[in-house]
């Protein structure tokens, strides 16, 4: 049974002409299996109809003969004109074969595209479960503080209860203390320096780059790492949706922190008990 040319079967199984012989030019003339893969990956393409400007000879990589100057209709109707005519089920068959491989093509790329999906969603749901988690890490520490800050009050309170039950009387009403004796007077002028006061809070002031600022007090021992974790799930959404990990920058003196200051405690980068930090503008790439 005589075979039609490529592009004869391209056009029999419905593909414009223009379209066929653009796939078989720019697939080299691999076959027609090559250029249907095209077809399908092209279909979507705004310039998929345009005409080949590029000769064939050049996108193989040589100079084109003048058979292929006249253009790949007249290449494929001189390589048909010594076939002989198919008959109409001779036709049908072939069409049909085909129409049987441009369906199995059809399928490999909706699968493709269904496994390409489903991993897409994989990875959606597996950033939003990390979201989470961070978001529930940070209201726990929130609450904890909290509860601790809420001790402390109440410790401080039943404090003044005691001291105003042995007193009797309110706080104000205690005896005033005996008055210390005086005591030799030094006769050199230096004294001992006084011991550095410990603090176990300090409270953050970060100023972000639109202008507005978020404090949050966290434990003096705790990392950096927490202060960026709080201004990354705080901060606002920024245009086309990309939340890229913030620069922290230290006021007064000028510092930039790195990766390996996140690991350290606020108080041995010397931000207690208070500090001021500025998140660092993005530059536009």
């Amino acid at each position: 049974m005589a075979e039609l040319t490529a592009l004869e079967s391209l056009i029999e199984m419905g593909f414009p002409r223009g379209r066929a012989e653009k796939a078989l030019a720019l697939t080299g003339n691999q076959g027609i299996e090559a250029a249907m893969d095209w077809l399908m990956e092209h279909e979507d393409d705004p310039d998929v109809d345009e005409p080949l400007e590029t000769p064939l000879g050049h996108i193989l990589g040589r100079e084109p003969t003048s058979s292929e100057q006249g253009g790949l209709e007249g290449s494929g109707s001189a390589a048909g004109e010594g076939k002989p005519v198919l008959s109409e089920e001779e036709r049908q068959e072939q069409t049909k074969r085909m129409l049987e491989l441009v369906a199995q093509k059809q399928r490999e790329r909706e699968e493709r595209e269904e496994r390409e999906a489903l991993e897409r969603e994989r990875q959606r749901r597996r950033q939003g479960q990390e979201l989470s988690a961070a978001r529930q890490r940070l209201q726990e520490d929130e609450m904890r503080r909290a509860a601790e800050e809420r001790r402390r009050e109440k410790a401080e309170e039943l404090a003044k209860e005691i001291k105003i039950c042995f007193y009797g009387g309110s706080v104000g009403s205690q005896p005033p203390p005996p008055a210390p004796e005086p005591g030799p007077v030094p006769s050199s002028p230096s004294q001992e320096p006084p011991t550095k006061r410990e603090y176990d809070q300090c409270r953050i002031q970060v100023r972000l780059p639109d202008g507005t600022s978020l404090t949050q007090t966290f434990r003096a021992r705790e990392q950096l790492a927490a202060v960026r974790l709080y201004v990354e799930l705080h901060r606002g959404e920024e245009p086309g949706g990309g939340q890229d990990p913030v620069q922290l920058l230290s006021g007064f003196p000028r510092r930039a922190f790195s990766e390996a200051d996140m690991e350290r405690p606020l108080q041995e980068l010397g931000l207690v008990p208070s500090a001021v930090l500025i998140v660092a503008k993005k530059c536009p790439s």
